[in-house]
């Protein structure tokens, strides 16, 4: 019988089945082993293969060269970033990087933008920074971007993904019109939160498809390949066909498009240094 992985508890994994959500215990190592988001096979009750996935959602571990499981089977992977803190173009970055090598569709979401005099300022230059990549405002408690992002979201697959206190189980509990997440406070002094949200949890969506809520995460190491990165970046990648050289650096060869386009303003000069700094990190991975 397939079932669909809600929680991971260590031994054991909670299940939706057609008869409901259940507990299940793990007899045997599975290979891979299940995240939240798998479809696994259950023989009486156990779970004894977990079927092939459509995509896989990972990072490197924070504590060694390992890769981790954030959630399988998504589509839709939600930037989360709150306006009461600076808003960091290397998170953003990285998590789209993160959202192509599973192939989802990054989407970033800023929150509390009720805390701010001019949102809008805010995600101007978010959007100039991550050309391509759709941007929703949201002030959950005013309502503000809500059912944006519901109409967004529906009918898909969605994993969140954000610092500790960004306001992520604000937007799970708006999206799934009750409180399913517990909403933390953050610091006034640095507007950190706790890790309100200690295990990953799939939910259904009210309007169709399934949120992954996760706990706070610090660091995004990639785990994915430079394709990915090419693609976060595509529209360096779209300048560097026109350089001279196929294998061209971007940095002093002449004949340079994309160095071009930094001088004549049309390309960030930021842009290409994360561009470099994260290529960086993927040709390691090979």
């Amino acid at each position: 019988m397939p079932a669909r992985v809600v929680r991971h508890d260590g031994v054991g994994l909670m299940v939706a089945t057609p008869q409901g959500v259940e507990m299940t215990m793990l007899g045997t190592r599975l290979d891979p082993e299940p995240t939240v988001g798998d479809w696994v096979a259950l023989v009486d009750g156990t779970p004894v293969a977990v079927l092939t996935r459509s995509s896989l959602l990972r990072r490197r571990a924070a504590l060694s060269d390992t890769e981790q499981a954030l959630a399988a089977n998504v589509d839709t992977v939600l930037l989360v970033c709150g306006l009461d803190r600076p808003v960091k173009a290397g998170r953003i970055h990285r998590g789209a990087a993160l959202a192509s090598d599973a192939g989802a569709a990054p989407v970033i979401v800023l929150t509390k933008a009720a805390l701010v005099p001019d949102p809008q300022r805010i995600a101007d230059r978010v959007t100039k920074k991550n050309p391509g990549v759709p941007l929703v405002i949201t002030s959950v408690k005013e309502g503000l971007g809500v059912d944006e992002l519901r109409d967004l979201v529906r009918g898909h697959s969605v994993a969140l993904l954000g610092e500790s206190g960004a306001g992520k189980s604000s937007i799970v509990n708006a999206l799934l019109g009750e409180d399913a997440a517990a909403e933390g406070h953050v610091r006034a002094g640095d507007s950190k939160g706790r890790h309100t949200t200690t295990n990953r949890s799939l939910h259904l969506l009210p309007g169709g498809g399934t949120l992954v809520d996760s706990p706070g995460i610090r660091s995004i190491g990639l785990w994915g390949d430079q394709d990915a990165v090419a693609e976060t970046f595509a529209d360096i990648a779209e300048l560097a066909d026109g350089c001279r050289f196929v294998d061209c650096g971007h940095d002093s060869e002449p004949g340079c498009a994309v160095k071009a386009a930094v001088e004549d303003g049309t390309l960030a000069p930021e842009r290409l240094a994360a561009w470099r700094e994260l290529e960086a990190e993927a040709r390691r991975r090979r």
